[in-house]
């Protein structure tokens, strides 16, 4: 990974992964240490507006900063990297009926084939939870949703939950090297 990607990565390096509700959490940046933190790191690599947004975006999503990362990918929803990003925004919430539409916006994402591969092997050991998330081997938002929404009644120290969590924090991680890289 290169350097400036690193620092980026360190940003969602905190105590607790993002729960999968909308928190709060301890051990979360303010958004002021967020926005200074990224701007250090973005002199540091050459992405454009609109990617350097959704990584905003995300990286504040990370941090409990729900509404700040909706505000932003509502400006890019109209293509698949915002629609992926508001997407999560409203999983987390939880709205998953509207996560579940702005995951059809997305379509079958780019950075789809490669969270399958590392979603996968994450999940080796749980094949019924790999078999629901990835059918036929392809990752599936919606039905992560769904996994999603069923959890949400569990306590937080439940497997499932724990296993859904390390799942999302692979997908953060995911797209973020995708926002990266392309």
């Amino acid at each position: 990974m290169p350097v400036s990607a690193s620092a980026f990565h360190r940003l969602l390096k905190t105590p607790e992964p993002a729960g999968l509700g909308p928190g709060p959490r301890s051990g979360v940046e303010s958004l002021a240490a967020l926005s200074s933190a990224m701007d250090a790191a973005f002199k540091e690599v050459t992405v454009d507006k609109r990617r350097s947004d959704l990584v905003r975006a995300l990286i504040l999503l990370w941090h409990d900063h729900l509404e700040a990362s909706h505000v932003i990918a509502q400006r890019y929803e109209e293509e698949a990297d915002g629609s992926y990003v508001h997407a999560i925004v409203h999983r987390r919430e939880p709205d998953y009926s509207n996560a579940k539409y702005w995951f059809h916006r997305t379509r079958h994402h780019p950075a789809y084939s490669t969270l399958a591969d590392r979603a996968g092997e994450l999940l080796s050991d749980d094949l019924p939870l790999r078999g629901v998330l990835m059918p036929r081997g392809k990752w599936d938002a919606v039905a992560f949703v769904d996994a999603c929404e069923e959890a949400a009644s569990l306590p937080a120290d439940d497997s499932q939950v724990r296993r859904l969590v390390a799942v999302q924090q692979v997908e953060f991680e995911n797209l973020l090297d995708y926002l990266l890289k392309r």
